[in-house]
């Protein structure tokens, strides 16, 4: 396969091998790639910001439909992110999580968040959400995509979460949280709660 020209860059036909065949799983969601096991290529200079943003040989990737694609056949082993496809495995750089939750969705008891490449969970146990202490930023939340692929919940999302968050007991004790899909999912200890 040519290389595929990507805001003048090309992306090398090492990492385009097999797409055809996972790009028909993606058209129907993401592509069952914890059923594949092909070999391992490598890496290759393919990186994901903190931001979201996808880049390729230091460049963003601009066609959203190839981020997508991507996004598709991303699977997250023992060693690392990886890109796979029927054919082979190449490696790839994330710099936090792989994907960025951008839109909260609140719905008969449920919080639902959609990520900068379109895909949608409800908060719930399959989907749980985890809080992080950020080294700067403070509490980073963050939501269970599918397998080990987590999105990182933007700020503003953020705020909206401790804006709806309630305290209950948890493992014994007052924690402050949000609740969905009856689960709760604690954020802080009630004590810890200033300065969110």
């Amino acid at each position: 396969m040519a290389p595929l020209s990507q805001n003048g860059n090309n992306i090398p036909a090492q990492a385009l091998a097999g797409l055809g065949q996972a790009q028909a799983f993606a058209q129907r969601g993401p592509a069952p790639v914890h059923l594949w096991n092909p070999p391992f290529c490598g890496d290759i200079d393919m990186r994901i910001a903190a931001d979201g943003t996808w880049f390729y040989m230091g460049s963003p990737i601009g066609r959203p439909a190839l981020v997508k694609l991507f996004s598709s056949i991303l699977r997250k082993d023992p060693d690392g992110y990886v890109l796979v496809t029927p054919v082979e495995r190449v490696g790839i750089k994330v710099d936090d999580a792989p994907f960025l939750a951008v839109e909260m969705r609140i719905e008969a008891g449920r919080i639902g968040f959609r990520t900068q490449v379109d895909d949608f969970v409800w908060v719930d146990a399959e989907h749980p959400l985890r809080f992080e202490q950020g080294k700067a930023e403070g509490v980073k939340p963050y939501v269970r995509i599918r397998g080990d692929l987590w999105a990182l919940v933007n700020r503003p999302l953020f705020y909206d979460l401790v804006e709806i968050g309630e305290t209950a007991e948890h493992e014994g004790e007052a924690w402050f949280g949000v609740a969905s899909g009856g689960q709760f999912f604690p954020m802080r200890r009630a004590a810890e709660i200033e300065g969110l």
